[in-house]
């Protein structure tokens, strides 16, 4: 990465006793910023920590000193360097004057937009979410550079705080062809942002720092004219911008709506639930958390609507390698609490992009399962290269997967809450899904199915089991789980040590059985009678098949007594 941070203009204004430490310092090209304030020593601030630069305090004329050497400090008390990214602020006291500062070092770094560029020439809308100091802004001046310089569109630059494109009516070198519309006062950056799009015809908009509802309300009426928007907002995480009622419209926005009752019961919820709005300003949102490790939603909209619904939700994690290359992992959201986890916390899916041959190679594989609510990797969903399937060791331990196949149920006024308590202590294979078209088996209150012919009818047709509990209780939930993993898994059976010092007709006779309730009883469900054998060859045969948890019966006279296995 190539970074330019014009440093020097920064420390040309600053007192000797400041400059020449920091001038000297072996971590000056690692500097954050510097700090002054009135009657204090001056303070430097590294990515590993702050450090004082003098003993000497600062004084009213130290302050003066800086201030004569920068521009007028606007009304967000922000000010800067003319042809430098370098942002000054001021901290005034009741009088309105100055007693202290606090100088940014700005800094354009090329390169850092390899990680998201196949997203921009996609040529969506893209919110970048973050906490102050994390690179929000880097990364949107850089992006601005690309899609006017590479991608040769028009962008313009809503510059509030000139933090963008640098003090002074010309704008850094750093943003390439893109034009900077400057903002006089920092309430009045929607009124620019609506004239941009009026007085320009840009194809690109960048505002950076939306903070306020006019804000916010402009950026959704540019994406309504066609404008692709890139944009920052404070906020860890997208659980956050849902929670922020004056952001909630760039994604979206919420609002409660009161299902009738039957709906209610259909999907085992309250009577009031939270839904998504509107089609949100952006499709896209990344969530820097640091600067080598950004998460990405590449669909904003179903992003949303599985955190309101509380369904599994996996996000992308990019990060940057050592060796230049961009390293994708797809993991569980630890921020929302999730239905059933088919994957654990610690398993994840990792793709190695290299960032000039675009090339992927799976570190990990997984099953993507149709009839999952899970959100999967959009990658993964439109690729027809990579041959997914589940490890067993992601499964239960008590349960072995002979279909390589998840159960999806269908809750019908059971409480999704306690179904999801259930689910996690069993550790079972299974998701839930809204949808009955997509359901593998129906869970519902059997009085509730009793006076519900249509749910009866739609089962019936599509060949669905309905399994019924008498109340909605962890205990009843449980049991009717172990129910339905009983009758689509088989149990782990660990058949080497069952064969273990056993003659070749017992094993003979024991493999007979196996094969009788894999081949027939649990894909056909159908009884099988197994051939005559002696007593002691019947008793194992009999223990095998307990083991499947499944019954049997012993028929006929000796010596051709024999076993008959039911499903």
């Amino acid at each position: 990465m190539l970074i330019a941070d014009d440093l020097n203009e920064l420390l040309e204004i600053l007192p000797d006793f400041v400059r020449l430490p920091l001038h000297d310092h072996p971590q000056c090209k690692y500097l954050i910023e510097v700090v002054m304030d009135l009657g204090r020593r001056p303070e430097a601030r590294f990515p590993h920590g702050p450090e004082y630069l003098s003993a000497k305090t600062i004084s009213w004329q130290d302050l003066d000193f800086c201030i004569r050497r920068i521009g007028n400090f606007s009304g967000d008390n922000r000010s800067g360097i003319e042809r430098t990214l370098h942002r000054i602020s001021s901290i005034r006291n009741r009088k309105g004057s100055i007693i202290g500062l606090t100088c940014r070092v700005g800094r354009a770094v090329f390169g850092t937009i390899s990680i998201i560029r196949d997203l921009l020439e996609k040529g969506q809308s893209i919110l970048l979410l973050g906490k102050p100091g994390v690179g929000k802004t880097t990364a949107i001046r850089e992006i601005a550079r690309i899609l006017a310089d590479e991608m040769e569109k028009r962008v313009v630059i809503i510059d509030t705080s000139n933090e963008i494109a640098g003090d002074g009516d010309i704008p850094h070198p750093a943003i390439g062809r893109a034009r900077r519309m400057q903002v006089a006062r920092p309430e009045l950056q929607h009124q620019v942002m609506i004239e941009a799009v009026e007085n320009h015809m840009p194809e690109v908009i960048i505002i950076d720092e939306i903070g306020t509802e006019l804000e916010s309300s402009a950026a959704c009426t540019i994406a309504e004219r066609g404008v692709q928007l890139v944009g920052t907002a404070h906020g860890n995480y997208m659980e956050s911008l849902i929670k922020n009622p004056i952001l909630s419209d760039l994604i979206g926005g919420i609002q409660y709506v009161t299902l009738g009752d039957d709906e209610a019961k259909r999907r085992g919820s309250q009577k009031s639930i939270l839904e998504r709005k509107s089609s949100p300003a952006f499709q896209v949102a990344i969530e820097i958390h640091a600067r080598d490790s950004w998460i990405v939603h590449e669909k904003v909209d179903e992003a949303v609507d599985q955190i309101l619904q509380g369904a599994s939700l996996f996000v992308q994690r990019r990060k940057f390698c050592s060796d230049g290359s961009i390293k994708i992992e797809y993991e569980q959201s630890k921020v929302t609490e999730f239905l059933s986890p088919l994957v654990n916390s610690s398993d994840k899916l990792s793709i190695h992009k290299n960032s000039k041959k675009f090339g992927y190679s799976l570190d990990m594989k997984y099953q993507y399962s149709p009839n999952s609510n899970i959100i999967w990797p959009t990658h993964i969903q439109r690729s027809q290269e990579y041959l997914l399937s589940v490890k067993s060791s992601i499964l239960s331990k008590q349960f072995q997967n002979f279909n390589n196949k998840v159960i999806v149920v269908y809750a019908y006024s059971v409480s999704i809450e306690i179904l999801k308590s259930a689910i996690q202590t069993l550790n079972s294979p299974i998701v839930i899904t809204q949808d009955i078209v997509k359901a593998d088996i129906i869970l519902a209150l059997r009085s509730h199915v009793k006076q519900n012919n249509k749910l009866r009818q739609i089962a019936k047709s599509m060949q669905l089991i309905i399994y019924t509990i008498h109340s909605s209780t962890i205990t009843n939930i449980i049991r009717a789980l172990k129910k339905m993993l009983n009758a689509t898994y088989l149990p782990y059976i660990d058949w080497n040590k069952i064969c273990f010092d056993k003659s070749d007709l017992e094993i003979e006779a024991l493999q007979e059985t196996r094969i009788a309730i894999e081949k027939i009883i649990v894909s056909k469900k159908h009884s099988v009678e197994l051939l005559s054998r002696s007593p002691i060859v019947r008793k194992l045969q009999y223990n095998l098949i307990s083991s499947y948890n499944l019954q049997c019966r012993s028929f006929g006279e000796e010596p051709d007594r024999r076993l008959c296995i039911y499903p």
